[in-house]
């Protein structure tokens, strides 16, 4: 019989986030795969677990994949781990995953830690909607391009962000959704130097102006609704477009001026405009 594939969410910070039957399952299978073999070690050493490892990350996924999936042919079953929290999710996983379940491979999901949703429970924002857009971009236009783009998401925005820049990401947050709007940044969960600031984007930018380290969880709270009906807007674009040649950030520009509605919203708007006349 073919082996099990089991996805094994570790800690993101405190050794002792585990389950007991993560221990057992990590204890059990013929080999686990995981993200960085080094950093992986320090967890399995603290709870004296030998099984080998293998290293499955992004470079290699494609590759590992298909090693790793003859092993559970033969019946052996893998553990896939990442450095921390659920694998796959911004962390390599989802390819083997695939695979797996394309050859009619079992794969199994052993919960537990995930950044996302700790740092949900604890920041104070409405979190019964919410949208998980991962690593913001590393380039500004990019990045602040992102972010108009949902400024009037009406669930509450999840991302992850590299310390070294969340001092320019709050900045941007600050021009783009106003200074009032609330978010929280939940830094280093479940470790020795754990902060969770709570605030307007305005304070966030003023706290957080030093120097930053640890992982970062930023949180937006959800944007208001527009006040104009949306159905004015793909008129306003077509009626604009038909009169005028704008390049689409102009267009974008006009029909927000005209109709009321935010450019995020116009944006997408746009986006699905285009993509019907193509």
């Amino acid at each position: 019989m073919p082996g099990t594939l089991y996805i094994v969410a570790t800690p993101i910070g405190n050794l002792e986030d585990i389950t007991l039957r993560a221990l057992r399952i990590l204890k059990e299978v013929a080999v686990i795969a995981a993200e960085d073999t080094r950093h992986s070690c320090k967890l399995l050493n603290h709870y004296a677990i030998a099984t080998p490892l293998v290293a499955c990350h992004e470079h290699n996924e494609e590759a590992r994949a298909a090693q790793l999936l003859a092993r559970l042919r033969d019946g052996a079953d893998v553990a896939l781990i990442s450095d921390a929290g659920t694998p796959a999710i911004s962390d390599p996983g989802y390819v083997l995953v695939r695979c797996c379940r394309a050859a009619g491979i079992r794969v199994e999901a052993v919960p537990g830690p995930s950044a996302v949703t700790a740092a949900l429970s604890v920041a104070g924002l409405p979190c019964h909607r919410f949208a998980f857009e991962g690593f913001l971009p590393a380039k500004k236009k990019a990045r602040e391009d992102l972010l108009l783009a949902l400024r009037d998401e009406p669930r509450t925005l999840v991302f992850y962000e590299a310390p070294h820049r969340l001092a320019e990401t709050l900045g941007a947050v600050a021009r783009i959704y106003g200074v009032e709007r609330p978010v929280a940044v939940a830094r280093e969960l479940t470790k020795k130097h754990e902060e969770l600031f709570s605030g307007t984007a305005g304070e966030a930018c003023v706290h957080f102006a030093g120097e930053v380290r640890g992982e970062i969880v930023l949180l937006i709270a959800p944007g208001e609704k527009a006040q104009t009906e949306p159905e004015a807007v793909p008129a306003a674009l077509q009626r604009l477009a038909a009169a005028e040649d704008l390049p689409p950030a102009e267009l974008v520009r006009r029909v927000a001026k005209a109709t009321g509605v935010a450019r995020g919203a116009v944006y997408q708007e746009y986006l699905r405009w285009k993509g019907e006349k193509a």
